[in-house]
């Protein structure tokens, strides 16, 4: 097992950068997940720490191991991609154990390897099948299986889960978190999905345009974002924002700080309670109603124009069109200044 460090890392397609200088450290036995929109460049780091991707400037070490000029087998790192890519006209247990026998590796280590790595993943009844035969979900744990079998010092999934249906998703995020919890191994993990890296991360790296916004522990980065786009990426439904013209007169008092035009406010919608006091800071016309059981997400518009969502645990008594005044505790309230972006 390995960690990693990143010193200004750099990547460009010509006269264009797509990566602008990432610095990051990443400790032995961390499972740690690259989250942002499309094109950010999450893929495209993961790909230069597996060496799939020339680095323009700047360096990565594995352990204690410059790998910049390392070719990518050698980089002790096995990746596993958001298609299966198995080899059609092969069984379970040959996929998995062909890249040891290009490796020429002993015959009995390689059915010991293949062997152990089923058994992690309860996939030992389906070696003698073909991947046509398999599910999707069974399919990706072979994939998985594949890159267990190398003994890898840091494990790279790109996506691996996008393919999957609802279900399928949960339970292969399950046993990858299991499969981490078993393996130790450092594990670098892409998504566009904030659930899938709010639940298996210790450590999330938000990435935008290129760049490193935030890093830090999920409850981090959900309680305290560094800037505007962390808040609004990490949280589901995401954060709604309002400016002062958008609240009630009694918002400052509310939130026992001075809301100014120079300031955004930034509020949850799980931590939005209805309210007819005098604690009332924002007051919405009711839109839309969803219903989903657990609880209910609120559609509202305030007075000056602004949507946003309020989760509760019961649909409102209101009817549509009527107003809903709410209100928050203050500490759940968050503050960034409306130029930069920054937390305030």
């Amino acid at each position: 097992m390995a960690g990693l460090t990143l010193r200004d890392v750099r990547k460009s397609y010509g006269d264009v950068q797509v990566m602008h200088g990432v610095d990051l450290d990443i400790e032995d036995g961390e499972f740690v997940v690259f989250v942002g929109p499309s094109g950010c460049g999450k893929s495209t780091l993961l790909r230069m720490i597996a060496g799939l991707e020339e680095i323009s400037d700047g360096s990565v070490a594995i352990g204690e191991t410059r790998v910049n000029e390392v070719a990518a087998s050698k980089r002790g790192v096995a990746m596993v991609f958001q298609t299966y890519a198995l080899y059609p006209h092969m069984t379970v247990y040959k996929n998995m154990a062909f890249g040891l026998k290009q490796a020429k590796t002993d015959p009995a280590e390689i059915d010991r390897r293949v062997k152990a790595a089923a058994e992690i993943l309860q996939i030992t009844d389906y070696l003698e099948r073909s991947p046509r035969n398999l599910s999707g979900g069974q399919r990706q744990r072979v994939a998985i299986g594949r890159a267990i079998v190398r003994d890898p010092e840091v494990f790279l999934f790109d996506e691996p889960l996008s393919n999957l249906d609802a279900a399928l998703r949960v339970q292969t995020r399950l046993e990858i978190a299991r499969l981490h919890e078993r393996l130790k191994t450092t594990m670098i993990y892409v998504t566009h999905d904030q659930v899938e890296a709010m639940t298996l991360a210790d450590k999330i790296v938000v990435l935008r345009d290129g760049r490193i916004e935030q890093v830090g522990s999920p409850i981090t980065l959900y309680d305290t974002p560094a800037n505007a786009f962390v808040a609004q990426f990490i949280g589901s439904p995401k954060m709604n924002f309002f400016d002062a013209s958008d609240l009630l007169d009694t918002a400052s008092k509310a939130l026992g700080r001075e809301v100014t035009a120079k300031l955004q406010v930034g509020l949850r919608p799980e931590h939005l309670e209805p309210t007819d006091g005098a604690d009332a800071l924002l007051q919405g016309k009711l839109e839309l109603v969803e219903n989903l059981g657990e609880y209910a997400l609120v559609h509202l518009v305030t007075a000056s124009g602004v949507e946003f969502i309020a989760k509760t645990e019961k649909p409102p008594q209101q009817a549509k069109g009527e107003t809903i005044n709410f209100g928050i505790k203050p500490e759940l309230a968050h503050f960034f200044d409306k130029d930069t972006g920054l937390r305030a």
